[in-house]
């Protein structure tokens, strides 16, 4: 969730829970040019895994990030319990890095001034024509505000699905509301405005690799990125 040059936005391969009577899972991963995360460049080429089940609106995922071009790039695992009824939905997620507070890079260490964790919780709603996020760190390894203080850094995100010549587009727009070092911003600021699209490459009759294409903006940073990626599922 943090670092990229040619960008690559992380799809996270996520179980989209529906009202049903039987367990479903989720497996997969993607390979990106670059790991783009909120309009923040958090690595090069890499390799993204994701697990997951659901049930009757509930669902736990756990998605990972692990550089393969670059040893020095953060390697990420989270976790993910979600809700959705309809059209609302709301969750909390766990981030991890092997790069933070502790130096030893221990998973299982939970202290407020010393782990390596992410706690964030978001609530959002799909509107049809699009759909808005909230997101906010309530505790771990956050960033301070302008005051030296806590941030509880948060972002809003609203995406916008589409479909044009036959592929799958989707179009993002990503804003921090206040001052964070989570995001290196002093107050409100745009951190991502991206374009992206999706289309099924067919490798056989019985089975296809969707191949992305994502062109994002970070107009704090001003930085632009370019990324290209494919899904591995079953």
């Amino acid at each position: 969730m943090n670092k990229i040059v040619l960008f690559a936005l992380g799809l996270v391969l996520s179980s989209t829970a529906h009202a049903q009577d039987e367990i479903e899972t989720a497996i997969g991963a993607d390979i990106v040019s670059s790991y783009i995360w909120r309009g923040q460049d958090l690595g090069n080429v890499s390799l993204q895994p994701t697990l997951g089940v659901a049930y009757k609106g509930v669902s736990l995922s756990a998605w990972g990030s692990v550089g393969l071009t670059e040893p020095t790039d953060t390697k990420e695992f989270d976790l993910t319990l979600n809700y959705t009824a309809g059209r609302f939905n709301i969750g909390v997620t766990d981030y991890w890095f092997n790069s933070g507070l502790d130096p030893q890079n221990r998973y299982f260490k939970y202290d407020a001034h010393g782990t390596n964790h992410l706690f964030e919780a978001n609530i959002g709603y799909d509107f049809g024509i699009a759909s808005l996020q909230w997101y906010t760190n309530f505790a771990g390894n956050d960033g301070i505000n302008n005051d030296g203080k806590r941030a509880y850094s948060s972002y809003l995100e609203a995406n916008v699905p589409f479909r044009l010549i036959g592929t799958d587009w989707n179009a993002t727009v990503g804003a921090v509301p206040y001052a964070t070092t989570a995001y290196e911003v002093n107050g409100f600021a745009v951190t991502d405005l991206s374009l992206r699209a999706t289309k099924e490459i067919k490798v056989t009759d019985s089975f296809s690799i969707p191949v992305f294409g994502q062109v994002t903006a970070n107009p704090r940073s001003q930085k632009a990125y370019l990324i290209v990626g494919f899904t591995i599922q079953p």
